[in-house]
């Protein structure tokens, strides 16, 4: 068990979040969110993703958010690139941290990049070669690691393999999604367990949807076994748009003041978190999904 009681947020709403955001921004609000972001003493804020803007609209203007961020010092602003072409084009621009992305399951993989797990590895093996000469941090993203939307079960065994393979190939970190929420405490446990008898828990994050609303006790779960970083997005961004009733990410707000209340620390004032999630909140004209928001809030 990790005995540190420091967690690293990893803050994933103005990528993984806006995504799948139905209500197109545009890029001053983008970059206006990530300068809040940085404000609040997030030490990681995912900006943006290099994939084409055919698959994701709203992030087309990837190239002019991550010009337009003031890279706060001490903060690291990694991207997502799907191959060689999106890493160049993140280099163009800037870009000191990448991060690459498959799934655990055949079928996800299959349906989203027509191409096997095997497959969307070896695209990026071209990356990890670069970014290694480049001096450039890869992490990896292995989603669908509770369940998937296409095949259902996800054998753990297929979880590892796809986990310690990233990690072979030089990816420093690698963030474990429960990509549609399915997961509970003890699977998540469970699966968290077996992933780390082959990849050093310093080098794992966790990743929850909170779909089924099980996001902060599957947290809670993998702290207990030494995990020390977490992937959550302010105000609860996202939805995925492969699970039916999906409500996105974890809010950050929500982790941050459960971590607070656990005597953990992590660096990140909550007030001026829960200011930059009610402000995101009304830029895309909904509710919050942060309990913590809506408490602290209400009229």
């Amino acid at each position: 068990m990790n005995a540190s009681n420091h967690v690293r947020i990893v803050e994933v709403g103005p990528r993984d979040g806006l995504q799948n955001e139905k209500a197109m921004l545009a890029a001053a609000v983008k970059i206006e969110l990530i300068d809040r972001l940085s404000a609040t003493g997030l030490a990681i804020i995912e900006a943006t993703s290099f994939v084409s803007p055919k698959w994701v609209p709203q992030l087309a203007d990837a190239a002019e958010v991550f010009r337009g961020i003031r890279k706060a010092p001490g903060v690291v602003y990694p991207v997502l690139v799907p191959n060689l072409q999106g890493y160049e084009r993140a280099r163009e621009v800037g870009a000191t941290e990448v991060a690459v992305f498959t799934a655990a399951s055949e079928a996800f993989n299959r349906t989203n990049i027509n191409a096997s797990i095997d497959e969307s590895i070896e695209r990026f093996v071209p990356v990890m070669e670069r970014a290694r000469a480049d001096g450039v941090a890869v992490r990896g993203y292995v989603s669908t690691v509770l369940g998937c939307p296409y095949q259902g079960e996800v054998p753990v065994a297929d979880v590892v393999r796809v986990a310690r393979r990233l990690h072979e190939l030089g990816c420093h970190e690698i963030s474990l999604g429960d990509t549609i929420g399915v997961g509970t405490p003890a699977k998540a446990r469970d699966m968290l367990r077996a992933v780390a008898s082959e990849v050093p828990m310093s080098a794992l994050a966790v990743h929850f949807h909170d779909t089924y609303g099980q996001a902060l006790a599957n947290i809670l779960s993998c702290l207990e076994e030494g995990v020390r970083v977490v992937d959550s997005a302010v105000s609860g961004t996202g939805g995925c748009p492969y699970a039916k009733g999906a409500t996105g990410n974890v809010a950050s707000e929500d982790v941050v003041y459960m971590l607070h209340g656990m005597g953990m620390s992590t660096g990140v004032d909550l007030d001026r978190l829960i200011e930059t999630g009610a402000w995101l909140a009304g830029q895309l004209g909904k509710e919050t999904a942060s309990r913590v928001t809506r408490a602290r809030t209400a009229a």
